[in-house]
């Protein structure tokens, strides 16, 4: 990371395994490397402010008509 100009060594780092989550076959890199890797992802990237006294705004990428 830090060769191509990120912070390589302030972003975190978790090892795991979606596969072995949902077949509950390791659970130390299946479901805890899961909880970790969110409590690192809560920890290290910011809740966007969001303005509450302006009208809500959802973007609308696709429209289907029938």
């Amino acid at each position: 990371l830090s060769k191509n100009e990120f912070p390589g060594d302030d972003i975190p780092i978790v090892k795991g395994s979606a596969l072995a989550a949902l077949e509950d076959s390791n659970k130390t890199i299946g479901e805890d490397a899961i909880r970790e890797l969110m409590a690192q992802v809560d920890a290290y990237i910011p809740t966007p402010v969001r303005p509450l006294d302006k009208p809500f705004l959802m973007p609308i990428e696709d429209v289907f008509s029938i």
